[in-house]
């Protein structure tokens, strides 16, 4: 059926006068009528002639009656109808243009700035679903060392996908050709491999960044569907940004690797001078995260967090030997340069523009809830929740440690103590959260590796 009726184009504002104006300097009888029959314009006295069809793209959507002269009036219409046909196609081109734009420039903005794989691939999927027509998609790392896809988000799949390897079923083949392709009847391909999820109509990208393909993205339709190549070049685009995405994430996450690494070697240099603290900055980092987990820091301050607990004690590098390495209690004069260690944890750090947000943790973590702790003397919520969170794992862990001068302290002792100063030493709720969490888990991880995981 056409996309304009006779009866609309006649109507027009800005040919309406025109038609009536050539019809009646015709001086000759015009009926006109649309494909089905209806009167749509008749001159005085108009008897029915000779029918001239009024066509648009090869289809028939009226008829012009009369005499010869009629045919004019036939031939008019139908250039008028092909004109609104060429414009409304027009109109739709833009439209449809304007809305990848807006899809791209939305997608762009998002993913730009984002710096986690997983996230990256939620955000596509989501884009993927909200101009594509599909039942699922997929977004599949290749594990290089494997060469096997690794799924790292997916929308409309109930269970596991099986392993995806390269050059094999219709993914391995995109993945090896680094083309993108349409397969409209999935089941009559040579390469389709049966799955848990059956898809009728599918489309496959390679996530290629750089000339290197890094893995793929795939999109299906459990019911038929006949994909364009209009969704495919939406969709290589889409594969496109998020395949420079995940390629900057993927850097980001090594550098961040890196960082810790260097961190961390930074916190052993401490341990290697107390043997009897030795893995304290595991443990005080493992209690930490459980805290912070169970409640629901978010993934900024968990990282602050993570940061603070691996570098809380990095200040005792400026304290002397006879009194970090003393095997007796310390007297008060010692005991001020033990308590010196947060302040010059913090001048340490605060040189280190990516370990600035440590700061808080590292030089609080001894301040006490009554505000009776040091160096600063803080009270309640003054003290950065980071510090907080610290205090109690590092207290639990330095109770439960054998030192020279003591026996450590038994769990269920270590718990009773921390319960016991809930509310004076420790912030009530830290302390909560430390019983609600998994702490043995936390424990048992703690004292069973060898190397902090970060």
């Amino acid at each position: 059926m056409a996309l304009v009726t006779l009866e609309k184009i006649m109507k027009k504002r800005a040919f309406a006068p025109v038609l009536h104006s050539i019809v009646a300097a015709l001086e000759s009888s015009v009926v006109i009528e649309d494909v089905e029959g209806k009167l749509l314009l008749a001159t005085y006295g108009a008897e029915k002639g000779d029918r001239y069809p009024v066509s648009v793209s090869g289809e028939v959507v009226g008829w012009v009656s009369g005499s010869e002269k009629a045919a004019s009036i036939a031939m008019l219409l139908s250039c008028q109808a092909e004109s609104e046909i060429e414009k409304r196609t027009l109109a739709s081109e833009m439209l449809t243009k304007y809305k990848e734009i807006t899809l791209l420039y939305d997608i762009v903005e998002k993913i730009s700035s984002c710096l986690d794989t997983k996230e990256v691939a939620r955000l596509v999927i989501e884009e993927a679903r909200r101009v594509i027509k599909l039942s699922s998609v997929s977004v599949l790392l290749l594990n290089k060392e494997t060469e096997t896809l690794e799924l790292i988000g997916e929308f409309g799949h109930d269970q596991e996908q099986p392993t995806v390897s390269w050059g094999v079923g219709i993914a391995g083949s995109v993945l090896s050709s680094g083309r993108a392709e349409i397969v409209n009847d999935v089941h009559s391909d040579p390469r389709f491999v049966e799955g848990v999820v059956t898809i009728c109509s599918l489309m496959c990208a390679p996530l290629k960044a750089k000339d290197t393909v890094v893995g793929v993205i795939k999109l299906g339709s459990d019911q038929p569907v006949t994909y364009t190549a209009e969704d495919l070049k939406l969709f290589t685009t889409l594969a496109s940004l998020a395949a420079v995405a995940i390629e900057n994430a993927g850097l980001y996450e090594q550098l961040k690797e890196a960082f810790y690494t260097t961190v961390y070697t930074l916190a052993e240099t401490i341990e290697k001078r107390d043997p009897y603290t030795g893995n304290h900055t595991k443990r005080v980092m493992e209690y930490s995260l459980a805290i912070g987990k169970n409640l629901g820091l978010s993934e900024q301050d968990m990282a602050r967090l993570q940061l603070g607990a691996v570098l809380h004690d990095i200040g005792k590098i400026g304290v002397r030997d006879s009194v970090l390495l003393k095997e007796s209690s310390l007297n008060d004069e010692e005991f001020e340069q033990i308590k010196k260690h947060a302040v010059y944890g913090e001048e340490i750090i605060s040189r280190i523009a990516s370990l600035q947000s440590a700061i808080p943790g590292v030089k609080h973590h001894h301040e006490k809830f009554n505000g009776r702790g040091y160096p600063d003397g803080l009270k309640g919520e003054e003290i950065d929740i980071t510090a907080r969170i610290i205090a109690v794992a590092d207290s639990f862990d330095a109770m439960t440690t054998n030192r020279p001068y003591r026996q450590g302290l038994s769990l269920d002792e270590a718990f009773e103590e921390l319960r016991k100063y809930s509310g004076s030493q420790f912030d009530p709720e830290i302390v909560d959260a430390f019983f609600a969490a998994d702490v043995m888990e936390a424990f048992f991880a703690a004292n069973s590796r060898q190397k902090i995981i970060l």
